[in-house]
């Protein structure tokens, strides 16, 4: 191991092949940028997946061709042409440049200060093998980057600090990450079995026995610029992904918990939902609670109050927990529900109002739990419905198991019209059956995806054994993840249960939480449930181990 920055050695990777999105401009300003760095590359690899016969033509005019190694070949995917750029590299490090989408420019220094990152600390000299874990040296550095859209607009994007808990596949690394060549050889370079699912696992296996660093920018600090667009943030982004490729990333993922020792075995830790015939008896009159948080809706609320009194079963309330204080006039909204209220029919499920005045949805939750009379909660949002045989279906599923400690249901997606106040069924965006959430791995899969699927319906006793609502007391929440928080320790412990029929109609409106949403707010929110997954693995190894 080299004892000085200056004389460290790096390789440069690039991928060429036919069908590339960007013209042959942008290619040779990506190709000139890797070979003027500060720090000179050991060499710059450009892997050739036109045949083993194809000739380097893409160099530019008044570039010799012994500045770089070319690699022709027949590849049968992109892990198989940097596996083959990992075995021609001569460099201690190798900085990939994932150019197969977009065009990469490199800052003239980026490769310099990228090596600085994996060496400085622990001291230039220590051992690469290692299990992780502070004293583990350096794996892989990403940095953060500037987005060039079509219009020639520029961005800075900010990515995320690693922990283990950023398990998420999508979360975002960029696309040039620097690599110690000695840690991949350590975990066996890209997994050529992926078509989709390489980067991840490769990322994955690599935070197992060594360090990730990631290089901030605050300002002008940006490693590279790549010229696309960025995507418009999509809630349902996961779900429309492929089939296939999401099959992949499942598999990859469940062989990292099994690596590391939090993966849950089918059946493992699950346990029985007992009762009583004293608390059976209490049941009678009211077997389920719905609960719905709100805040300053009144011209929603209505619509959710009726989808309940409208359900085919009737023994069951609706609690509606108002977070404005009683100047928020959903509460008056409510009341007409209420016995004395304008729209009150002492012939259907009762509405009740609980009030207070902390904008707080875990508050909200518990306080409504604590308040209901009914065996199970279900879960209602202030501006979505509930289709009528709603209750109806997760009751059926309750009833098949006792070990179900919690239902999750499917769902249509609607937008309302705020103009003409219309609801259209979105058909573009298929019925959610959140298809991962499969009864072998479904609980193992929910740490790698962001959404834990709706409605839920829980236990009210496992719910309260669980822990609760979180309060906006974890790391990061702000009114945000505190259900996912809750799916996870209940999966932990129970099985969950599935409706596969959509039962519940998620409204999509202009005043929706996820309706134009920041990317200080996407951050934010991602924070919330990495660090909810970083205690989530802790948990399950501590359970493995018996303890």
């Amino acid at each position: 191991m080299s004892q000085n920055f200056h004389e460290l050695t790096a390789s440069i990777v690039l991928v060429y092949k036919d069908g590339l999105p960007y013209d042959h401009a942008a290619w040779t300003a990506m190709l000139r940028s890797a070979l003027t760095q500060d720090h000179p590359p050991a060499d710059v690899i450009v892997v050739d997946g036109r045949g083993p016969q194809a000739r380097p033509d893409f160099l530019p005019a008044d570039v010799p061709a012994d500045r770089l190694r070319h690699v022709p070949g027949t590849y049968a995917n992109r892990a198989a042409m940097y596996n083959a750029a990992l075995r021609a590299a001569t460099g201690e490090f190798v900085l990939a440049l994932y150019n197969d989408a977009a065009p990469i420019t490199l800052r003239k220094s980026a490769l310099q200060v990228m090596l600085m990152a994996a060496t400085r600390n622990p001291p230039l000299g220590s051992p690469v093998s290692g299990a992780g874990g502070e004293h583990a040296p350096v794996g892989m550095v990403y940095g953060d980057f500037e987005r060039i859209d079509a219009a020639g607009a520029r961005k800075d994007v900010h990515l995320l600090d690693w922990h283990a808990g950023r398990c998420r596949d999508m979360t975002e690394f960029g696309s040039a990450i620097l690599y110690r060549a000695a840690a991949l050889r350590d975990v066996g370079g890209f997994d050529e079995q992926y078509a989709a699912a390489d980067h991840y696992d490769l990322r994955l296996k690599l935070g197992e026995r060594f360090r990730i660093a990631h290089i901030a920018n605050r300002y002008a600090g940006s490693l590279y610029s790549v010229s696309a667009a960025g995507a418009a943030h999509n809630v349902f982004a996961y779900l429309l992904a492929g089939r296939e490729s999401q099959i992949e990333m499942e598999r990859a993922f469940t062989e990292h918990l099994k690596r590391t020792g939090a993966y849950l075995a089918p059946g493992a830790h699950v346990r029985k939902i007992a009762y009583t015939p004293q608390e059976e008896a209490r049941f009678a009159d009211c077997i389920a609670s719905i609960i719905t948080p709100v805040n300053n809706r009144p011209g929603f609320i209505g619509r959710a109050i009726e989808s309940v009194q409208a359900q085919t079963v009737r023994n069951i309330e609706m609690i509606v927990v108002v977070n404005g204080g009683e100047s928020d006039p959903t509460a008056a909204e409510v009341r007409r529900y209420m016995p004395g209220g304008d729209k009150h029919r002492p012939d259907q499920p009762p509405v009740r109002v609980l009030v207070v005045d902390i904008n707080n949805l875990g508050l909200c939750f518990d306080y409504g739990l604590q308040h209901a009379r009914g065996k199970f909660y279900v879960q209602l949002d202030s501006d979505d419905r509930l289709k009528p045989d709603a209750v109806e279906r997760i009751l059926k599923v309750f009833q098949s198991d006792p070990t179900c400690g919690m239902v999750v249901g499917s769902y249509e997606v609607w937008t309302l019209d705020d103009k003409s106040g219309g609801l259209r069924r979105n058909e573009e965006i298929p019925v959610v059956t959140h298809e991962e959430w499969t009864a072998d791995n479904g609980r193992n899969n929910l740490l790698r995806i962001n959404g834990a699927g709706a409605p839920r319906a829980a236990h009210i006793k496992v719910i309260r054994e669980v822990g609760w609502f979180g309060v906006n007391d974890s790391p990061h929440c702000r009114n945000y993840g505190e259900d996912y928080d809750l799916v996870l320790r209940i999966s932990e412990r129970y099985t969950i249960g599935r409706v596969w029929e959509p039962i519940y109609e998620v409204i999509r409106h202009s005043g929706g939480t996820d309706h134009a949403i920041d990317q200080v707010t996407i951050d934010r929110n991602d924070n919330a449930k990495d660090h909810m997954r970083l205690e989530a693995l802790h948990r399950r190894r501590e359970m493995n181990a018996g303890r």
